[in-house]
């Protein structure tokens, strides 16, 4: 079976812009990744979860939106305002 072929552009390493807006989205990342460690600890426990457990899980919940809002001041996006 042959390979299918490839653009050199899916070979080309990440130019400085490209790295700027990675590191301009690694706090919403790193949030994310707390939100869902918080998550699957609540899933996959096999004790009675405790209100630690839910105050971790609505901290991330609060880190992802804090971050997610910073992000898109930044960016210079329009927030939209709910009713």
């Amino acid at each position: 079976m042959a390979e299918p072929q490839r653009h050199p552009e899916e070979f080309r390493e990440p130019s400085a812009t490209d790295l700027a807006a990675i590191e301009q989205e690694m706090p919403l990342i790193e949030a994310e990744v707390m939100l869902l460690d918080a998550q699957i600890t609540l899933l996959f426990s096999d004790a009675v979860l405790s209100e630690m457990d839910w105050q971790r899980l609505r901290r991330a919940q609060r880190r992802v939106l804090r971050e997610a809002r910073a992000l898109l001041a930044v960016r210079g996006a329009p927030v939209r305002r709910v009713a």
